[in-house]
This record gives structure tokens, C-alpha cells and sequence, in this order.
């Protein structure tokens, strides 16, 4: 289904992590992705940036294939779906979202 907007894509996308611990191995997964990012940028080892996508959707995959049994968002929306990662884990942070 197409979205006309990010706006409306959120709701589906929370829809689908509704299971605790696939949101849990989001947050983890994320919260490694921005600790590796600064190392890398503070050790200046670039080589180090291509753990990125592997840390952060390793992490986020195992959550949708062995908890929340679905397929990620992802693969049908892949822009939006890195957004709402973001926000999700920013509502996480926060206390907004439950994990």
C-alpha cells in the first residue's frame, strides 16, 4: 500500500512492532549503530561504516522474523521505515513508546 506521506506510514509502522522484544532489539540495534558511528568518527576508521546497516538491521531483523513474525516494514518502504526507526527509538528514549 502506498503512503502519501510519512505522517501516514507511522501508524502502520507501529502497528508492526507491537511485540516488546522486537522493539527492544530495534532500540539496541539502533543505540549500537549511533555508538559505532562515533567511534568511527572519532578514531577516524571509516572502514568501520559498513557495520552500520549490518548492526543496525541485523538487530531490527531478528526482532521481525523470530518475535513479531512479520516481514519488515523494509523491504516494501525502505525510506520510511528508516525514518520511523529513528522516531520510534527518539520515542523510546523519551519514554513515549514502551520497551
Amino acid at each position: 500500500m502506498p503512503y502519501a506521506s510519512f505522517k501516514d506510514f507511522y501508524p502502520y509502522y507501529l502497528g508492526e512492532h507491537q511485540n516488546r522484544t522486537c522493539r527492544r532489539l530495534h532500540f539496541v540495534g539502533s543505540a549500537l549503530v549511533l555508538l559505532l558511528l562515533l567511534a568511527a568518527l572519532l578514531r577516524g576508521q571509516a572502514a568501520l561504516l559498513w557495520l552500520l546497516p549490518v548492526i543496525g538491521y541485523g538487530f531490527a531483523w531478528v526482532g521481525h522474523f523470530f518475535f513479531e513474525k512479520n516481514r519488515p516494514a523494509t523491504f516494501k518502504h525502505p525510506l520510511y521505515s528508516l525514518m520511523g526507526d529513528w522516531v520510534m527509538f527518539w520515542q523510546m528514549l523519551r519514554g513515549q513508546i514502551r520497551f
